[in-house]
């Protein structure tokens, strides 16, 4: 029996939530919100692209299989289908547009350093080295 964190709490402990919070306040994301907050809804979000969820059915049926499992991972609001196409609809799109301007910047220096100390090649060089080759004397058709 697992008696640790799930692999998804400890990814999210990555999430800078000081920054979360700015895009939030910046574009009043918990306005009018009662019970399923902006977090809420990113953590529903972010659980159903990690786990290749298509549809609101699906992340519903998904995140209610396990219900004790949903505290643990940080989601506090009850995730059903039409909360979470109200919560899609309704909030800003700019919120989550700015929490991924501040995320990929810190993912790509997090992946730069980690190669570097491993002393492997930098995904960037391997790109473009890969993409050099299968470029040059190439038709485009």
């Amino acid at each position: 029996m697992n008696q640790g964190r799930t692999i998804f709490a400890q990814l999210m402990d990555h999430l800078p939530h000081k920054e979360f919070a700015v895009c939030m306040d910046r574009y009043r994301g918990e306005r009018y919100v009662k019970r399923f907050s902006c977090m809420d809804q990113f953590l529903c979000m972010a659980f159903a692209q990690l786990a290749y969820r298509e549809s609101l059915r699906d992340i519903e049926c998904r995140l209610r299989a396990h219900p004790t499992k949903l505290y643990h991972m940080g989601i506090r609001g009850r995730a059903s289908k039409s909360t979470l196409a109200h919560a899609n609809e309704h909030r800003d799109w700019r919120i989550w547009a700015d929490l991924a301007q501040v995320l990929i910047p810190r993912s790509l220096s997090d992946l730069i350093s980690s190669s570097i100390k491993k002393g492997t090649p930098s995904v960037f060089s391997r790109i473009s080295s890969s993409s050099a080759g299968s470029t040059s004397g190439a038709s485009m058709r």
